[in-house]
């Protein structure tokens, strides 16, 4: 059999096209971490299983490598690989995007009129980021000291701002939406002012981290090891601070001063150096769909991960409704229960309930060059370490693990079915 099958379908009708539709036993939506993922761990539990991707990129990208592409340690082609390399062997690779879903029928259609129908439908195409949610933000990202990790393209100009900061202040933002990596509003910043530290112009720059929560980190025992982080670095840090605007030709960011979760005040402050993490919200094709829940998210158990509504479907990834941190870490925790559950739906009609996803989080929270603090936790926001020791204590041997040993997991791992 071929490594790759990529097709179309006829243009159809939703409600006729079941006779038409490509059939796939199991249909993936998505590309990324957590597509993959379970692609590569379905074929490791059955025998020759049908399975097919929906995915229009050509490229697949590790995204944590971004914080170290962006503070300049690695080069950013280090992060990405062609999609045809990543995609599991014998599973059709659909290049195309979804544009709805027909739960009802076990149909999904794709943009080029295309309707493929599945046994069993799993929903992973991660998290949308919304550039345009804040004025001034999508029209001057990359120029007039404004940028981001969060963007492959703009990677680069983040160290380029880094390295060019010799005095001034530096804003380094956090949104009131959910978004992916927690930590790595402020792993960029340490990262930088670690820089500036080292080039001994620390003292001529006003660091400020502004964040739309009203905590530094979710978890008690981070957010106070983190408190000695903070004060070496001279960062002030704005908590309940939402980016709103950028007035990009005067160096404004605007913001909402938030009380009870609603915008109770506005402040202005200029900026040399604006580090942005944009808000982020579920797709716009999941939003739409019969399959979300009231915020737009993919309505599934927190624990089985199968959906509420429609039992051959599952969501796993930074699109589910689940509320834990969106971290790569969790796909890592999440898949062995989505594919656990539908091999389980498959061959016993119901689904595995000894398989329970408890919230499972992970935060490599870069401090500084070769420092780093590894937070782990659940749903209830404790500490679930993976190691013998105090995880909170800044560490170099984590930092390597972070920089040098958790990529090749990665790549050769979980992507491959193994971790």
């Amino acid at each position: 059999m071929e490594k790759l099958r990529t097709y179309s379908g006829k243009n159809v009708n939703p409600e006729k096209a079941r006779p038409y539709a490509n059939h796939h036993q199991f249909l993936i939506i998505g590309g990324g971490t957590a597509g993959i993922t379970t692609a590569a761990q379905l074929k490791k539990k059955l025998n020759k299983p049908d399975i097919a991707v929906i995915e229009p990129s050509d490229v697949h990208y590790y995204q944590p490598m971004w914080t170290f592409n962006g503070a300049g340690v690695f080069h950013k082609e280090k992060s990405k690989k062609l999609m045809k390399d990543i995609m599991p062997d014998d599973v059709a690779w659909i290049k195309d995007y979804v544009v709805a879903f027909h739960p009802e029928q076990n149909i999904v259609e794709t943009e080029c009129g295309a309707f493929y129908s599945y046994e069993y439908l799993v929903v992973a195409p991660g998290i949308q980021i919304d550039w345009d949610s804040i004025p001034g933000l999508a029209e001057n990202i990359g120029t007039k000291g404004i940028c981001s990790i969060y963007s492959y393209n703009q990677v680069d100009y983040v160290y380029e701002c880094i390295k060019n900061m010799k005095k001034g202040r530096a804003l380094f933002t956090q949104p009131n939406t959910k978004f992916k990596c927690g930590g790595a509003p402020q792993k960029i910043m340490y990262l930088s002012t670690d820089s500036w530290k080292n080039e001994g112009i620390l003292n001529g720059i006003d660091v400020k981290f502004t964040s739309a929560g009203s905590v530094i980190f979710g978890v008690t025992e981070i957010a106070e090891a983190l408190q000695p982080v903070i004060k070496r670095y001279g960062i002030d840090v704005k908590l309940l601070h939402n980016l709103k605007e950028i007035k990009a030709d005067e160096r404004i960011a605007v913001y909402d001063i938030m009380k009870d979760g609603k915008p109770a005040d506005e402040v202005e402050i200029e900026y040399d150096m604006l580090h942005v993490t944009p808000p982020m919200s579920s797709p716009d094709f999941i939003k739409n769909s019969p399959l979300a829940d009231s915020e737009g998210w993919v309505d599934v158990d927190k624990h089985s991960l199968q959906h509420k509504k429609y039992p051959n479907v599952f969501s796993l990834g930074d699109a589910g409704s689940t509320p834990n941190a969106k971290t790569g870490a969790a796909v890592r925790k999440q898949a062995p229960v989505v594919t656990g559950n539908l091999v389980s739906l498959h061959v016993k009609g119901k689904i595995d309930e000894n398989l329970s996803y408890d919230g499972y989080g992970s935060c490599p929270l870069i401090t500084g060059y070769n420092k780093l603090i590894l937070a782990e936790f659940n749903y209830e926001s404790k500490m679930t370490p993976s190691f013998p020791f105090n995880q909170a204590i800044e560490r170099r041997s984590m930092y390597h693990m972070k920089r040098d040993w958790l990529p090749m997991i990665y790549w050769q791992g979980m992507l491959k079915g193994r971790a």
